[in-house]
């Protein structure tokens, strides 16, 4: 991170157990270095134990960020960080407005039969990722898949985790994908409606559609 960078990260950052007199030892690691080590691992699809060594130990950097994971601290971090800029946007830190898509994409050999799936549509072997984001493109919630799970079925769970959590969110737009019983099933159980925007039966190839462009261009939109 750049110095501007670390300046706007470092007091959204969790404060650790022992500040707080919670017990514990002090870390033995600047949490800038742990977090540019992380940051390098995920650019890069390096393996832990392949971390350079001007960063702090592989071992410590994967432990920091088992710890972050497990007591969910990286989605705190990540909400801090969106809640300023929604600030900084001139919006309320909490949206009212969202969009949910997915996409199905390839999977390495590697990977388990029993994490992956056959999209007939898509005619694509691998996993599905389903988002939800606000109108400045900014992620809401998101979940894995095997690719042969349907956009439904992953919506229904989705959406029920980012409406406990965003408790403002009231709209939310989707494609033709997401007709059927799950609108009603949002309005009914989650007090969400679910506008459906659908292509023009006589649109050929791809088409940026209205509201639906917030995913694919982040463009500004209601709060």
């Amino acid at each position: 991170m750049t110095d501007a960078e670390w300046a706007v990260v470092r007091p959204l950052l969790p404060v650790p157990g022992w500040l707080r007199g919670r017990g514990g030892q002090p870390e033995a690691y600047c949490h800038r270095a742990i977090l540019d080590a992380i940051r390098y691992l995920v650019d890069n699809g390096i393996k832990w134990r392949a971390m350079p060594a001007d960063f702090p130990p592989w071992d410590r950097a994967y432990a920091f960020f088992r710890r972050w994971r497990d007591h969910a601290l990286v989605k705190e971090f990540h909400d801090r960080l969106r809640a300023r800029i929604r600030e900084r946007e001139g919006r309320d830190t909490e949206p009212t407005a969202g969009v949910i898509d997915s996409q199905s994409v390839k999977a390495d050999a590697v990977v388990g039969s029993d994490s992956r799936g056959f999209d007939g549509g898509k005619l694509i072997n691998g996993r599905k990722r389903h988002v939800v984001v606000d109108t400045l493109c900014l992620l809401l919630g998101v979940m894995v898949t095997a690719a042969d799970t349907g956009d439904r079925a992953a919506a229904q769970v989705l959406l029920e985790q980012v409406a406990d959590t965003h408790h403002r969110l009231a709209l939310v737009w989707a494609d033709g994908g997401y007709t059927g019983p799950l609108v009603e099933y949002c309005l009914a159980t989650l007090a969400l409606v679910l506008a459906i925007v659908k292509r023009s039966d006589d649109m050929r190839g791809f088409v940026v559609l209205p509201k639906r462009s917030y995913l694919v261009r982040g463009l500004d939109g209601p709060s």
